[in-house]
């Protein structure tokens, strides 16, 4: 008798997972038809489960459940945007949630990224070629205020490229990743900025240079329109820039600090050397370093000089900037 209900257990087993087997199959479907489900942040295995049976892609809420439970992926799966073909299996289907596998790529572009650095990102990332996108860069003057800029400019798209989060939709080319950042530069540099602009007697690319300065020298949020009153006061008094950020643009790395030859180098970036702004922006600066540039602090200050902490201490003389650099040095 115990024989025979062992018999009974492992046949009632047997077509437990063969059913549990042909619910994780894929529903049959003509030309494997396709879905995109979006996955909402917060939300649990059995709501994806639902949403997925719910939406004809699954054959059991349960069992998806159940399946991503067994392969120790329940608290994996990942909100964003699928594309789920009905050909699919539930495990594929779990493992595709917990890969984040979506639709579109996430990228964020940092404040004051160069275009070296970004096409480094954008190949890390998987969505490019880094020297695809340089080149592109390199000639890219798709508004009038990108054309006609000195020869001496080394990617035209430096500057334009507006730092931001970005879903790219898998395939895109450079060519459209370039676009999509110059396109969102032309929409938030608003028309109340080209207005501001134009009462200040500055170019967008004026701006755009001076934010990008700007951008690379304040490390603290509240000294960044202190910054770029200096910088405007240095222009208007003929003053040369001195900027540390160009420097550090040509030598193509951050140098904490910079040597005497570093400010001999032969450039047209070279602050040190050459009076007025640098033939174009020396990074991609943000909202906030445009709106410094745009909204200055009206200072007589015209020299500066960072502390170990990143504070900048402002001077109105050149007396008073030597005794600043004593008293950060110590």
């Amino acid at each position: 008798m115990q024989f025979k209900w062992h018999i009974m257990l492992v046949l009632i087993f047997l077509c437990l997972g063969s059913v549990i087997y042909k619910l994780t199959q894929p529903v049959t479907s003509p030309a494997g038809e396709t879905f995109v489900i979006t996955i909402k942040s917060g939300m649990a295995a059995n709501d994806i489960g639902e949403l997925l049976y719910q939406q004809g892609v699954i054959k059991n809420a349960f069992v998806f459940h159940a399946v991503a439970k067994m392969q120790g992926m329940a608290n994996s799966l990942q909100a964003g945007e699928y594309v789920i073909n009905k050909n699919m299996t539930v495990q594929q289907i779990v493992s595709m949630l917990a890969k984040g596998q979506t639709l579109y790529q996430q990228i964020t572009i940092p404040e004051g990224y160069t275009v070296e650095q970004i096409a480094k990102l954008i190949q890390e990332k998987q969505l490019g070629s880094a020297e695809k996108f340089k080149m592109l860069a390199q000639k890219a003057t798709r508004y009038p205020y990108m054309a006609n800029q000195n020869s001496n400019v080394i990617y035209k798209a430096e500057g334009y490229l507006f730092p931001d989060t970005y879903q790219i939709a898998k395939g895109a080319t450079e060519e459209q990743l370039l676009s999509m950042m110059i396109s969102q530069f032309d929409k938030d540099f608003n028309e109340s900025m080209r207005m501001r602009a134009n009462e200040m007697g500055l170019s967008i690319k004026d701006v755009i240079i001076l934010a990008s300065l700007v951008e690379k020298e304040a490390q603290i949020e509240h000294d960044r329109p202190v910054i770029a009153g200096v910088f405007l006061n240095r222009l208007h008094q003929d003053m040369p820039l001195q900027s540390c950020a160009t420097i550090q643009y040509i030598l193509g790395y951050p140098k904490v600090e910079l040597s005497v030859q570093d400010t001999e180098i032969s450039s047209p970036y070279n602050t040190y050397q050459h009076m007025g702004l640098p033939p174009g922006p020396i990074a991609n600066p943000g909202i906030a370093a445009i709106n410094a540039v745009l909204y200055p602090k009206q200072t007589d200050f015209v020299y500066f000089v960072a502390d170990q902490q990143g504070a900048h201490h402002f001077s109105k003389t050149y007396e008073e900037h030597l005794a600043a650099i004593e008293k950060v040095r110590k």
